[in-house]
């Protein structure tokens, strides 16, 4: 699979996020699928964290 949010409307809705980092994530039925949808910034891993802001926390 390749990086990059996938969905699949037939029957229940299920959508696919594989994060260039290798994070996977799926969310099952309409409103998960939208909250997932509206998270997602393909191209931009929200995984990594900066040597910069971990000192900051």
């Amino acid at each position: 699979m390749t990086p990059g949010l996938q969905i699949r409307t037939r029957g229940v809705p299920v959508a696919d996020w594989l994060c260039a980092c290798g994070h996977h994530e799926r969310a099952r039925g309409k409103t998960a699928v939208a909250e997932l949808q509206a998270r997602v910034r393909v191209n931009a891993c929200p995984h990594t964290a900066t040597t910069e802001g971990r000192h900051a926390a």
